[in-house]
């Protein structure tokens, strides 16, 4: 094994291609699922999102970094990447309200990262060829060496990845005496998405990925809410048995992402890994409801079947995503629940689809 310069870093994808950059972040070495995100803002948000647990993220923006680090804008209590691929890191920040810098980030959060990458030429890449695991080094350049550390590493495909971003132990957010109580399945959860029931006059007790209904409905809460998160929904019996007692109770519940595909899966719907899945925030999508257009914040990389969708008695399709007609949004017939694939906790992102969460609160209304 021969160790390099700290300056130098190394991209290699599992079908043997190789990218030379120079080192950021931490020294280190850093394995998972590569995946790309267009969003030209926000990157600390993507950072901490739990969804992305497991992957290695490039930034197609060039410039990441730009603006800081900021306390506040978190998803959950961590950098949940695993490593980083960009064009430019930028150490130094214009922004005034900023706690740090993104290296003082990494070097805290212990996150891999290499930059001066050609980033264009590596999506352009696995957009061919498709999501692929990697490895990124900026202490290691033996390639036969990291070629075999990389085939240790399993496909996201069959990957269970909840259990390790739920929370471990329930809790209590929100106003005890606000008008609707609303248990959440943590599947790994975003912030945002509980500011946002909160902000609805919502007390939230939120619950780990495992939790059975039997418990849940021991709150008696008057809604549910299935999460994001990371992995395979296809390989998560516990969820879709939990979400299959909610739907047979006909209580009210929303799902987001995760928790969409989840209710997809307790209703017969096959989901499916996606080519390259959908991340960033200007993906268009058509509400068929309503005919409306909206433009949405999305970070997915398995999907639901639109032929089980359209075959289905069960359910109905609410929204479509007007780039790959995949499914973006489906209904229950019959029963008070929905779900829709992207995220209209939209933070960073549009605001267009937000009216979803007023949707969940007419729903537990009973309009």
């Amino acid at each position: 094994m021969k160790f390099i310069e700290k300056q130098t870093g190394l991209l290699l994808l599992e079908d043997g291609t190789v990218f030379y950059g120079k080192a950021a972040g931490k020294t280190g070495t850093a394995t998972g699922e590569i995946c790309f995100n267009t969003g030209m803002t926000g990157y600390q948000e993507i950072f901490t999102d739990p969804s992305y647990f497991g992957q290695t993220l490039i930034a197609t923006n060039v410039h990441i970094g730009n603006y800081g680090i900021h306390q506040e804008e978190i998803e959950s209590d961590s950098v949940k990447i695993s490593g980083l691929v960009c064009r430019s890191f930028n150490i130094s920040y214009s922004r005034k309200q900023a706690r740090g810098s993104i290296q003082d980030y990494f070097l805290k959060e212990n996150i891999v990262a290499i930059s001066e990458i050609d980033t264009r030429a590596v999506v352009r890449h696995i957009r061919s060829k498709g999501a692929m695991n990697c490895i990124i080094s900026s202490e290691v350049n033996d390639v036969d060496f990291l070629r075999t550390e990389l085939k240790k590493v399993p496909s996201m495909a069959g990957l269970e990845l909840s259990s390790k971003v739920s929370t471990k132990e329930s809790y209590f957010l929100g106003n005890p005496e606000a008008k609707y109580k609303v248990a959440v399945l943590d599947l790994g959860v975003k912030k945002n998405i509980l500011r946002c029931l909160i902000e609805r006059d919502c007390y939230l007790q939120v619950f780990p990925w495992d939790t059975p209904y039997t418990e849940l409905k021991k709150w008696n809460p008057d809604g549910f809410f299935i999460s994001n998160g990371p992995g395979d929904p296809g390989v998560m019996p516990i969820a879709v048995n939990t979400v299959s007692d909610i739907l047979e109770s006909n209580n009210p519940m929303f799902g987001i992402c995760l928790g969409h595909q989840i209710l997809a899966e307790a209703c017969g719907i096959k989901t499916y890994k996606m080519h390259n899945g959908h991340r960033g925030i200007n993906h268009p999508v058509k509400n068929i409801i309503t005919g409306h257009c909206e433009v949405t914040s999305q970070n997915h990389g398995f999907g639901v079947s639109l032929d089980d969708v359209k075959k289905s008695s069960k359910v109905e399709l609410t929204h479509i995503n007007l780039n790959d007609d995949s499914v973006e949004g489906i209904r229950v017939i019959g029963k008070r629940a929905f779900s829709v694939q992207y995220h209209p906790e939209s933070s960073p992102g549009p605001h267009d689809s937000r009216y979803l969460f007023d949707d969940f609160i007419k729903v537990i209304e009973g309009k």
